[in-house]
């Protein structure tokens, strides 16, 4: 740490920070990313790793980085960029590259362009692997010297983030051989994480920072070096595999988790391959954990288990991909909060928020190691909850998880009403936990009309929604277990909580709810998105539905690329903000399935169409986690948010909701039976056809296409007894 190395030419150091050169190429500055379950990696445009600049890039596993730099090279001279591209799937970073015109130190002239390298990296349990393939197109014999520099900081994502550490573990003496080099550090939690570097065929030099190799090649040959990066903690057993298995490993996994989700085809080709992204997105997020799959947040910041993430991205993907939903339902109720314990905001039946495996997390330098500092994912557990029973008629599941679903709601009803009067609120009481415990949780998000910050307690809008949907499917749960008495107390409480939500939360002068109520019960007037997720979880009025589907689709609110989070015009509102002026694409659908709800379907293709046109924009067609909110202008895409997740598991999930939307489409496996409400496809989408549609013991194949007065119907196959509705 702090110790000088060797930058590539459009690097500079002042002091301690690195930076890139004003004249250095943007194309070059954007990273790749890969992850596979707990691992990730953050690389430049030439395959590379590198601190600087982008101060993300490495080789993480469990939010610690154990490979910081990992640099290939001609004897310091960098290599010149062809193409570079995560494949199709998202499982392999393959970069092309030449070489500059140079001279070795062996006094060989190689001219520009004769060397042709192929660099193909892919993770596989907790293991990146790297085949890099090099050929000869020149006329001569050439001894190649290709150097590979590498080293490892054991930085914590949260030193990555910007805290600055009191003291550090140990960095320990590497263990160099002729085969591989092994990078040590004891951390202060008594762990100690290794990163073993392995090379095939074994390099020419090899020591603690770098191995190079001098690679004979005559005339129109080529030459393959594998290198494997092992990720381990002392005394862990992670046998590699060659690169050909692990890489056959890799795509078996991946092919299966892909037929686990059913099929979607379209008659629009870009509006295919958004939703193949989309997927494979969601796919490359997933990790594997005892109770079934996970999506992890996002990458870098947030890859790892987040509550409300992984609850919202189930819900989006639902009608697809209910497998998702039973593994996020399963991990969540294993870890629900059992005991007070302010340091971590956690209290018996809450949700969890937040899980990390750091270092700093294990010595409670921070206290993110199970926080549970959120307002609404306890809410959105018991609405998972009773939607996933709805939709796969999984009976078995509810009995398994009824004691948590009780104790949610206990939860919700004591220490998520601080006051008693029937809303959830928030206050955190850790340290250093968050201030803001909505999904809006960035320090300035909820505030007065003024802009001066809300004091709390603070009642979300939109929590009071979720709250109001997870007693109403709370009800519909406590039936199909017989509990009819439980069921008419839990929906008593959600008819007196929407009458009351209506009262202290509607603004007639905003034409909307407000964003919140603080601890005095005074109103924060603003308009912002959260009004929308009223309309997701059916707590809004019939009336002020109208007022508000209206109001989030006028200029306002409505970018041309989507609804921001709060209307031009308010006190914190900054287009380029985190929170107070952005686009998210999962706000966004979460309103859109609240506008089709209310029967507003136009609006919803609307929005469906505004996030379509913004991939088309957009590298991958891969929508981040925000954009900025700046204003339509022609010929133009949308501005992007410097330092949003990408990809990010929301995000993904975001145009499998906005699809069903507009179809209207609803899946009851406890009837055998699906509804479509209203089906509508903007013009852009000629046809869409759904297939393997499980739906209890049976599927469906549906087609669905434009018509002169709507949108036509077809059953193209059925199985078991399934109905189809149309209403």
């Amino acid at each position: 740490m702090g110790a000088k190395t060797e930058m590539a030419e459009d690097i500079i150091q002042i002091q301690d920070q690195y930076y890139i050169r004003a004249s250095a190429s943007l194309v070059e500055a954007r990273p790749h990313v890969l992850k596979q379950d707990n691992c990730f990696a953050v690389f430049d445009r030439l395959g590379n790793m590198r601190p600087l600049g982008i101060r993300d890039h490495g080789l993480f596993r469990d939010d610690t980085r154990f490979l910081s730099r990992l640099v290939l090279d001609l004897q310091g001279k960098q290599f010149l960029l062809l193409s570079s591209e995560v494949r199709e799937d998202k499982d392999i970073l393959a970069v092309d590259l030449t070489n500059p015109e140079f001279t070795t130190s062996e006094g060989q002239f190689i001219e520009q362009e004769t060397l042709h390298v192929l660099r193909t990296t892919f993770l596989w349990n907790n293991v990146a692997y790297e085949r890099i393939r090099i050929h000869n197109y020149g006329l001569e014999t050439l001894r190649v010297p290709l150097t590979l520099r590498f080293e490892a900081d054991f930085a914590d994502m949260f030193e990555i983030r910007g805290i600055r550490r009191a003291q550090r573990g140990q960095l320990l003496p590497a263990q160099v051989t002729p085969e591989g080099v092994t990078l040590r550090y004891r951390g202060l939690d008594g762990l100690e994480r290794q990163t073993r570097l392995l090379f095939s065929p074994p390099p020419d030099v090899v020591s603690e920072k770098l191995a190079q190799w001098w690679v004979p090649l005559a005339p129109q040959e080529e030459r393959d070096l594998e290198v494997r990066v092992v990720c381990s903690y002392g005394g862990e057993e992670i046998p590699p595999l060659t690169y050909q298995e692990a890489l056959q490993a890799e795509r078996e996994q991946r092919a299966a988790l892909r037929a686990l989700a059913h099929r979607i085809d379209t008659g629009n080709a870009q509006f295919n391959e958004w939703l193949n992204a989309s997927r494979d997105d969601l796919v490359m997020m997933l990790a594997r954990t005892p109770y079934g799959l996970y999506p992890h947040a996002g990458v870098p910041w947030f890859a790892t288990v987040f509550g409300r993430d992984a609850l919202i991205t189930a819900l989006a993907t639902l009608w697809w991909f209910p497998d998702l939903a039973r593994g996020v339902l399963l991990y969540l109720a294993a870890h629900q909060a059992q005991e007070v314990d302010p340091s971590r905001d956690a209290e018996p039946g809450k949700i969890l928020h937040e899980q990390r495996y750091s270092e700093m997390a294990k010595t409670r330098e921070i206290p993110f190691g199970n926080y549970f500092g959120s307002i609404d994912s306890t809410p959105l557990f018991v609405v998972l909850a009773g939607r996933y029973v709805r939709r796969s008629g999984d009976l078995e599941l509810l009995r398994q998880l009824w004691p948590n679903i009780e104790a949610a709601l206990s939860w919700m009803d004591t220490y998520g009403d601080l006051d008693g009067d029937g809303f959830l609120e928030y206050a955190s009481k850790a340290r250093r936990g968050l201030r803001n415990q909505g999904w809006k949780d960035s320090e300035d998000a909820i505030f007065y009309a003024d802009g001066s910050l809300a004091e709390p307690p603070i009642a979300l809008c939109e929590v009071q929604g979720y709250a109001y949907e997870a007693k109403l499917l709370a009800a519909e749960m406590a039936e199909l277990l017989g509990r009819q008495e439980q069921a008419a107390q839990l929906r008593q409480q959600a008819e007196k909580l929407q009458q009351q939500f209506w009262e202290q939360f509607w603004c007639e002068e905003l034409g909307g709810y407000v964003l919140a109520l603080d601890g005095r019960k005074q109103p924060c007037r603003v308009r912002s998105s959260n009004m929308g997720h009223c309309l997701f979880s059916g707590i809004a009025h019939p009336q002020h539905a109208e007022r508000i589907a209206r109001q989030l689709l006028e200029p306002a609110f409505f970018s041309g690329w989507g609804i921001r989070t709060l209307a031009e015009g308010e006190g914190r509102y900054n287009p380029m903000s985190y929170h107070n002026g952005s686009i998210w694409p999962h706000d966004n659908a979460l309103i859109a399935a609240g506008l089709s709800r209310y029967g507003y379907k136009a609006e919803a293709a609307q929005v469906l169409t505004a996030l379509f046109d913004a991939s088309q924009f957009l590298e991958l067609r891969r929508l981040p986690e925000l954009f900025c909110g700046f204003r339509r202008r022609q010929r133009e895409g949308p501005t992007l948010y410097p330092v949003a997740c990408l990809p990010q598991s929301w995000a993904a999930a975001s145009v499998f909701l906005l699809l069903q939307a507009c179809l209207g489409l609803e899946i009851d496996g406890l009837a055998q039976r699906v509804h479509l409400t209203q089906p509508t496809l903007p013009l852009w989408l000629p046809h869409v056809t759904l297939e393997n549609i499980q739906v209890g013991r049976g599927s469906l194949d549906i087609g669905l296409y434009l018509q002169a007065g709507g949108v036509g119907i077809n059953v193209l196959r059925s199985t078991g007894d399934v109905e189809l509705t149309v209403r």
